[in-house]
């Protein structure tokens, strides 16, 4: 294994072992220490293998290997999620005050499974991954596990995306029938009808993972973890992911001629959709979240028309954004006590530095130039105009949403004349260890759109694939719109859409699609089980003792008439046996005796004890000899 191999084995394997002997102890005050020091060495090290780019496999089944490799665009992505869980822990070392051992420790194996899945080059591993991913991600959102509403949201995220991941699945079986492989850059070079499985499956499995439409309100619930949970999972890790995956199989949709353009429409659907549903919520996590899924779409519709470096660079520049955004949510909640915007007008100018940082973040996010998510956005955009008109239409109006949700948000931070009030469990105060991770997330929401810019942009694409650069027309039009929509909100109320407050009644169309329907199927077969089977196995045992019964009165018939029948003629057999003892064998010893008694007295009768008796036998045995002899002699 050369140096190379080695220090990306240690970027997926530093994080997952610290964090699972984390876990399982209870060294309270060393937790966030010790994680926030093991996050540090893995984004230097994740910076490395992001240099070096290694690749590494080792055969894991006949004809797949679990393979790791930094290419282009993983070497792209690893140090953002390296670098966000570092800032993510450092916020967390100053929020999070009790179980910390736990939540360190789970926030590192979770980084370390999304790192796994950034280099997975092979289906085997990025399964690996992706369900340490899912798994972990249910921990942490019912991290407050006393809370059954929270314990209920993070079971609902994580049905929703493993029902998902089952596309992965297929995805591997179809790559393997139809020959490619299981290597992920393989995969286009499956046999026709087994190609477009396997885009399927993974198209399937990444949209659930990025809560892209119809899946996209198991994110809702999911803001029921703590924060920085949410910092993490749902910017820069498991939702980016869904992204991710979609950017590195981009040559598979493109493949199949519909995979692309399904995911393309999905991705803008889910962009305007998701933005009206972020207009419409009263809570600050809710809005991001919304806000999450919509800038999710972008990412998605880039895969869609075979923008990946727009999409790559957009990915990235969101995970500072949104992180940002989050982690001061986090700190207003724990200053404030609440979440509604309402109670958190004027928190910005109540504690400066959340609230300046906050504003960089919500303008890169709104598209303002020359912030990050403007030109990224754009770089996206150029491919959707490419692909289609429609396309880069429906791609505008969810830039202006965008702009309208985070208008939303800036108009309620820099309200005049209310000052936000401490609510109950709110501390008054936001630590040091919570704002310096917001001043290094807003130097990143403000500079990272230079990854769409010339020079970087065309070198990016001419890595990744892409449109290289886009037109000054396009970007002054969407900077325009943004600006415009922009000061629109902050001089209006902010139109909040009560059809969309629901995140249109998703999670109600899950249950009444499939959620009732299973369970009113189970209830069925409980029912067929109790009623049919359960009776028929209670009859059929209840016959038992009366077929025992019948059978022992037929024992008692049958059985015994035979026994007596057999005692009668073994009677008689005896009796035969005996007679013939008496008159056969008896007579024949009887007789057999009798001779020879007879010839013992013949044999005592010369035994006279006269010598010359004796004499004349010995003359009659002699003349008998001599005879014989003469008899032999003669014949030879």
């Amino acid at each position: 294994m050369t140096a190379a191999q080695a220090v990306l084995l240690a970027v997926v394997v530093l994080p997952g072992t610290v964090g699972a002997v984390l876990a399982l102890t209870r060294a309270e005050r060393a937790a966030a220490p010790v994680a926030v020091l093991t996050a540090g060495v893995t984004t230097a090290l994740a910076v490395a293998a992001a240099l070096a780019r290694p690749a590494l496999a080792h055969p894991f089944v006949a004809g797949a290997d679990f393979a790791l490799e930094v290419d282009a665009l993983a070497a792209l992505v690893l140090p953002m999620i390296a670098g966000v869980t570092l800032l993510v822990l450092v916020f967390a070392a100053g929020s999070i005050r009790a179980a910390q051992p736990r939540f360190h420790g789970l926030m590192l194996v979770f980084a370390a499974a999304a790192l796994t899945t950034a280099t997975a080059a092979s289906l085997p591993a990025l399964l690996f991954a992706w369900e340490l991913m899912g798994a972990t991600s249910y921990t942490l959102i019912g991290f407050r596990w006393r809370d059954s509403a929270r314990v209920s949201a993070g079971l609902t995220a994580f049905v929703t995306t493993r029902t998902a991941d089952l596309g992965l699945y297929v995805a591997a079986g179809a790559a393997m029938a139809g020959g490619a492989g299981m290597a992920l850059a393989d995969l286009p070079a499956a046999d026709g009808p087994w190609r477009h499985v396997v885009a399927a499956g993974i198209l399937v499995a990444a949209l659930g993972k990025a809560a892209q439409l119809p899946f996209s309100f198991w994110l809702s619930g999911a803001m029921q973890g703590p924060s920085p949970v949410s910092a993490l999972l749902h910017s820069a890790a498991m939702v980016a992911m869904g992204g991710y995956l979609l950017l590195r199989v981009e040559p598979l949709l493109a493949s199949t001629g519909w995979a692309g353009p399904a995911a393309a429409w999905i991705g803008v659907l889910t962009a305007v959709l998701m933005g009206i549903v972020a207009l419409a919520q009263r809570e600050l996590k809710q809005l991001l979240a919304a806000s999450t899924v919509a800038q999710m779409g972008f990412v998605v519709l880039a895969a869609g028309v075979g923008a990946v470096s727009g999409g790559a660079a957009h990915l990235v520049a969101h995970a500072s954004t949104k992180a940002l955004l989050f982690l001061a949510a986090g700190a207003w909640l724990t200053a404030l006590g609440t979440e509604e915007l309402a109670a958190l007008r004027g928190s910005g100018r109540r504690w400066r530095v959340v609230g300046v940082t906050a504003t960089v973040g919500a303008l890169s996010l709104a598209g303002v130039a020359p912030l990050s998510l403007w030109a990224t956005k754009d770089a996206v955009l150029a491919g959707a105009l490419e692909a289609s008109a429609w396309l880069y239409a429906a791609g505008l109006v969810a830039a202006a949403l965008s702009a309208a949700y985070a208008g939303k948000v800036l108009w309620t931070i820099w309200r005049r004349g209310v000052r936000a009030a401490v609510g109950e469990g709110g501390t008054g105060t936001v630590g040091a260890l919570e704002q310096a991770p917001l001043v290094v997330l807003a130097v990143g929401a403000a500079v990272l759109g230079v990854l769409a810019l010339p020079p970087v942009g065309r070198t990016l694409a001419g890595a990744l694939g892409g449109h290289g650069e886009v037109s000054p027309v396009e970007m002054l039009v969407s900077a325009a719109l943004a600006l415009a929509v922009l000061l629109l909100m902050l001089r209006l109320p902010a139109p909040e859409p009560g059809w969309a407050a629901g995140w249109l009644g998703l999670e109600a169309a899950a249950h009444a699609v499939v959620v009732r329907p299973a369970l009113g199927l189970a209830h069925a077969l409980a029912r067929f089980d109790d009623r049919v089977l359960d009776r028929a196995v209670t009859a059929a045992a209840g016959a038992v003792p009366l077929l025992a019964r019948a059978a022992a009165r037929a024992d008692d018939r049958v059985l015994d008439a035979g026994v007596d029948a057999t005692a009668d003629a073994a009677d008689a057999a005896g009796r035969g046996a005996a007679r013939l003892d008496d008159a056969v064998v008896d007579g024949a010893v009887e007789g057999l005796a009798g001779r020879v008694r007879r010839l013992g007295q013949l044999a005592r009768a010369p035994q006279t004890g006269a010598v010359h008796h004796y004499f004349l036998q010995a003359v009659a045995v002699l003349a008998a000899g001599v005879v014989a002899w003469s008899v032999y002699a003669g014949t030879g």
